[in-house]
């Protein structure tokens, strides 16, 4: 599939690390490093821009060597780029961790993943089929 992208940053475009990967690593576009405290949030720009197809979104997930490691996560985990949007890729990065952490210029910082998704059409009724389950919510189903 071919996305039109613009590239103001002075990195590589996102690019898969092997033939299997389903994300692609989004870099901090930054004129200078930024440190985030314990438990700050800030909005790390890519220099990226995106043109999707109707029917697709980007989703903005963690990289799971930050937040294992640093304790980086991405915030509003998965974020969602609509296929409508024609902003800068921003990446909404918490510091959980108690110790500051800097983010370089070129550092990867989130994977961007492609995908489809259909339009829920909603058909209003008087009662939902019977299940097994029926509401039973969080934690119904066990731990084992």
């Amino acid at each position: 599939m071919k996305i039109n992208i613009i590239n103001k940053s002075q990195h590589a475009l996102p690019s898969y690390e092997t033939i299997a990967s389903a994300g692609m690593d989004l870099r901090a576009n930054l004129s200078e490093s930024i440190t985030l405290q314990p438990l700050e949030r800030t909005v790390v720009k890519t220099g990226l821009f995106i043109e999707l197809p109707i029917g697709f979104e980007a989703q903005v997930r963690p990289r799971s060597g930050l937040a294992f490691k640093n304790g980086i996560t991405v915030l509003n985990s998965p974020g969602t780029i609509d296929a409508d949007y024609r902003g800068e890729i921003g990446v909404i990065l918490v510091n959980l961790s108690n110790v500051p952490f800097e983010i370089q210029n070129g550092e990867r910082i989130a994977q961007l993943i492609i995908a489809k998704h259909e339009r829920a059409e909603w058909l209003e009724v008087a009662e939902l089929s019977e299940t097994t389950r029926g509401a039973g919510g969080f934690g119904s189903t066990g731990v084992k």
